[in-house]
């Protein structure tokens, strides 16, 4: 039986990208008086750069390579502009709020009513963690885990697999202990890098992507009025949404099918 359950954020957790994330850059630009505006089709294109400054980086390298900087002071110019994003993306929780996706929050109660161990790995700044939890899942969501390892806390973000080493590291567990949570084939690529066996929840951004190796493809954890569709092999007995028994039935199929 597996021991923990680590999770990424955005777009695992919560819808985050179209209606958070996106919109937060595009208020920090226009704080900025940048005339930048990251629509839903070019901010697809840029999900593909893990880590919100790796992503301004890549943008003006590819959109805007006349922006007269020195590498200390474009350093510091994107600093300064994720910070600004991040505070409107926090101003935009506390405000608006973003749900969480179906079936999240009833999982996590029942792994922890269980007895088996949460952690958090993902790319995004810890303070756009811990408010996100606290704003779309509970105030207290984020003293429900054990590990939250987030930002730039390892120096090679996804897909390498660091920040999963660190959590298991962390989590004093093996890769074999746990089961991941990922919505995008850079996310998946990190945890298998690190061996860990992982289920895949799709949103619009990443559906065509590639999730070879994941023990299970749906389009989301599913409620009991809001069943999932499978869009990978799927175990022989039928489930309309993915629980407790469900994860061991995969976790099982898993052990007996790795290499």
């Amino acid at each position: 039986m597996f021991k923990a359950l680590i999770f990424d954020v955005d777009g695992t957790l919560v819808d985050t990208e179209r209606q958070g994330h996106r919109v937060a850059f595009n208020r920090a630009f226009a704080e900025a008086r940048l005339n930048w505006v990251w629509d839903e089709a070019l901010y697809g294109e840029l999900l593909t750069v893990a880590g919100g400054k790796e992503r301004i980086r890549h943008f003006i390298a590819s959109y805007h390579p006349e922006i007269p900087c020195g590498e200390g002071e474009l350093s510091q110019f994107i600093e300064n502009l994720h910070a600004a994003k991040t505070r409107h993306y926090i101003d935009l929780l506390n405000r608006e709020g973003i749900p969480a996706r179906p079936g999240i929050i009833r999982l996590i109660k029942e792994a922890r009513a269980a007895g088996l161990r949460l952690a958090i790995a993902t790319t995004a700044s810890a303070g756009n963690v811990e408010a996100l939890l606290a704003a779309s899942l509970d105030t207290d969501a984020p003293d429900w885990f054990e590990v939250i390892a987030a930002g730039d806390i390892v120096s090679n973000k996804k897909p390498a697999s660091d920040i999963y080493e660190y959590v298991l590291t962390k989590l004093g567990l093996k890769a074999e202990d746990c089961l991941a949570f990922e919505d995008s084939e850079n996310g998946l690529r990190a945890s298998l890098g690190a061996g860990i066996p992982t289920l895949i929840t799709v949103n619009d951004y990443t559906s065509g992507q590639d999730f070879t190796g994941a023990v299970l493809v749906i389009d989301h954890l599913g409620e009991p009025e809001q069943p999932l569709t499978c869009l990978s092999e799927a175990p022989s007995e039928a489930f309309s949404l993915v629980d407790i028994d469900v994860l061991r039935r995969l976790f099982e199929r898993w052990t007996r099918e790795k290499p």
